[in-house]
């Protein structure tokens, strides 16, 4: 069965805010205003997104399940990994190490994206879903097989 966004709303537990320092979470947020054409609410929500992704594909690593976000998701993930000393910091207390990135050159277009999704909502995380269904009928650039993220 699967449940609606407000079904898992009410059941999730997890706060992406609870996995990044509140000055790092202000940082990335700047980060994201300055580089994209966000403003603080999508800058918010998309890096918001990204962390869950991220503690999500670092918990499930080593399974094998073909985890990857579409590229809205995926800018806030990059802008967070090019703040380095931030997103290693951010891996090894949550990971033990460097969580890789291994980009596919090609896109996939294999349902991945609504599959991920689903993956993080299961991992206790509320989706939020009109990002995700954005890119999810399109593609994730993520390195299929790689146990990356």
């Amino acid at each position: 069965m699967t449940t609606t966004g407000t079904e898992a709303a009410r059941t999730a537990t997890r706060d992406p805010r609870d996995y990044v320092p509140a000055d790092v979470w202000d940082r990335e947020i700047a980060l994201l205003i300055r580089d994209h054409p966000w403003d603080t609410v999508m800058a918010n929500r998309c890096f918001g997104q990204a962390v869950a992704y991220l503690i999500t594909a670092m918990e499930k690593h080593g399974r094998h399940l073909g985890l990857g976000c579409g590229p809205l998701i995926d800018t806030a993930v990059h802008g967070f990994i090019l703040d380095t000393v931030n997103y290693r910091e951010f891996c090894h207390r949550h990971f033990g190490g460097l969580l890789e990135h291994t980009p596919e050159i090609e896109f996939k277009y294999d349902g991945s994206v609504m599959k991920t999704a689903h993956v993080i909502e299961n991992n206790g995380f509320v989706v939020d879903w009109p990002l995700w269904e954005r890119d999810g009928a399109k593609c994730t650039p993520c390195h299929p097989g790689s146990n990356c993220h």
